[in-house]
């Protein structure tokens, strides 16, 4: 595959062990072509951004499998900007909150805290990889 000279910071934020999802979204965004970090599992936010300022990384996706996404994400835009990256494309997806909570104020509240996209339980990562092809200009 072709590489598309974008760079794309992934990993599992919180206090989440969940890999099998991260090693499927590693590999999918290789294969479209994504040169990809990959912080790995139980990540607090600094691991994501210290990667995307060590790498120049166009984006980051921030996945979460075990519920206690939104106290995870709280402040990362700021951390982003701090550090120097207030533009890099942030991403969030997964069992992102706990219990059952109706999806559009969801995803209102993760907007609200600086995410450009946010993707609910279930959403193909080839969805998520075209989306970061339209935000990133890739033909």
């Amino acid at each position: 595959m072709k590489k598309n000279g974008k760079k794309v910071v992934i990993g599992v934020i919180g206090s989440d062990c969940h890999a099998v999802g991260n090693k499927i979204i590693h590999h999918v965004l290789e294969a479209n072509g994504f040169e990809v970090v990959n912080v790995g599992v139980l990540s607090p936010q600094a691991d994501f951004i210290n990667a995307a300022v060590e790498t120049s990384a166009d984006a980051i996706i921030v996945s979460s499998l075990y519920g206690h996404g939104e106290l995870d994400c709280q402040g990362m835009r700021e951390k982003c900007k701090e550090a120097g990256l207030g533009d890099i494309l942030l991403y969030v997806g997964g069992n992102i909150v706990v219990g059952k909570q109706v999806w559009e104020d969801v995803e209102k509240r993760f907007k609200a805290m600086g995410f450009n996209r946010v993707y609910k339980p279930g959403t193909p990562i080839e969805e998520t990889t075209e989306d970061l092809k339209k935000d990133l200009n890739i033909a």
